[in-house]
């Protein structure tokens, strides 16, 4: 079992900047990709961007969704059992409730076996 705690939420103007953190009960926090994803009201919940569980002599590999490419950077810190979420040049249409999750596989959809409470970002315009 993994239990995953997400923070770094908040209200924000447009055009602002938010970190999200994400941290992993468990010290095998390295062998799990981790995805977030978000969720609007009224809306299905949505991929934003996923880790690799390995990186390679080129890094980790990395997805994100075209709505958030170039704007929001995934990262994470396998000493500190922790995954974040840097969001950029932030938009209304950002509002959500955002999620991380962890998995054996990286993926778009959402099928990982542990997910986070959720953390609320507004952005206001």
């Amino acid at each position: 079992q993994v239990q995953l705690v997400e923070s770094g939420g908040g209200l924000v103007q447009a055009g602002g900047s938010l970190r999200l953190s994400c941290a992993a009960s468990r010290r095998t926090f390295s062998s799990y990709a981790m995805g977030w994803f978000r969720q609007a009201p009224g809306k299905e919940r949505e991929f934003v961007a996923y880790i690799s569980w390995s990186g390679t002599w080129s890094g980790f590999r990395l997805y994100y969704a075209d709505s958030v490419k170039g704007r929001f950077t995934i990262s994470r810190d396998n000493a500190k059992n922790t995954v974040y979420l840097q969001m950029n040049s932030l938009k209304p249409e950002d509002t959500a409730v955002y999620y991380c999750a962890a998995g054996s596989v990286a993926s778009t959809r959402a099928e990982y076996d542990y997910w986070g409470q959720g953390t609320q970002v507004t952005v206001s315009s």
